[in-house]
């Protein structure tokens, strides 16, 4: 269940925080196992509408952790700048609440495609090949974003 910013002077407007989630180079997907045990694991990922989308291999830890309970979080680390005279950090941050779920089909390839646009623009042809070829060897699940929050210091 989401909690409220304890530092409500540094919550960010849900723009600011979605333009973060759009932007950032990854993210850390945090699940829980079956006896109770978190587990946070940093993750490629793409944003399309009101979904992320990662994909992994076809068997692991976050795939065990998801079979038994799809509640996850999922944060984004922006720009940071230690300010060591303040002992302090200038930062900025998106977290997501959500529930993960596999996708298959026509949604995993634009999936895989959204990927491909974000980490690959220059190879968009050869990435769609890719999908095609060798995108049955991955599994892809999508983030439904019930909650979004961002903070930062500036």
């Amino acid at each position: 269940m989401e909690r409220k910013i304890r530092r409500s002077d540094r919550a960010s407007a849900e723009g600011e925080a979605r333009k973060l989630l759009e932007k950032g180079e990854y993210g850390i997907l945090s699940t829980v196992s079956s006896d109770g045990q978190p587990y946070g694991v940093p993750v490629n990922y793409a944003c399309a509408g009101e979904f992320i989308y990662f994909h992994c291999a076809t068997k692991g830890h976050k795939l065990d952790n998801l079979g038994g309970n799809n509640k996850v979080s999922f944060c984004v680390v922006g720009q940071t700048q230690v300010l060591p005279e303040q002992f302090a950090t200038q930062y900025e941050s998106a977290i997501v609440f959500g529930q993960a779920l596999e996708v298959f089909e026509a949604e995993k390839r634009q999936a895989l495609l959204e990927l491909v646009k974000k980490y690959s623009p220059e190879f968009i042809e050869k990435g769609r090949q890719y999908i095609e070829s060798d995108g049955r060897k991955t599994r892809v699940y999508k983030i439904a974003i019930e909650a979004l929050t961002g903070k930062s210091r500036k």
